[in-house]
């Protein structure tokens, strides 16, 4: 089973890939710094649920599909 910090990694690079647009933008739309989206895909940050929310927020899910296993 992977760990929630590599479910949230990979799902945060799918869905914003799906969607078009670079991790600058994403960082734009969820008003954080693009290294803070770049670590967290990389799993090399923690991520609070504000962020999570606000991250989602930005994608247009909902916060769960970020650390739910297996989204398509």
């Amino acid at each position: 089973m992977n760990d929630l910090r590599t479910i949230l990694a990979d799902n945060l690079r799918r869905l914003r890939k799906a969607k078009g647009i670079s991790q600058e933008e994403l960082a734009g739309l969820a008003e954080v710094d693009r290294t803070y989206i770049s670590l967290i895909e990389r799993k090399r940050n923690s991520i609070s649920l504000d962020k999570l929310e606000q991250i989602a927020v930005a994608l247009n899910v909902q916060a769960y599909v970020l650390i739910k296993p297996d989204v398509d």
